[in-house]
């Protein structure tokens, strides 16, 4: 069964720590962690497969 919860939390804990590097103008912060957290999500789902 996927963790949906934990999916959903890995990406939402990303997506804020991304939206706070972007406010300092650190884009480049903000891609890889955003990057990381779409890699991990996916590891996840085809872990559970």
């Amino acid at each position: 069964m996927t963790d949906y919860k934990g999916l959903y939390h890995l990406l939402f804990n990303a997506i804020t720590d991304a939206l706070e590097a972007l406010g300092r103008l650190d884009v480049p912060t903000a891609n890889r962690l955003l990057e990381e957290a779409q890699t991990k999500a996916e590891d996840r789902i085809l872990d559970q497969a």
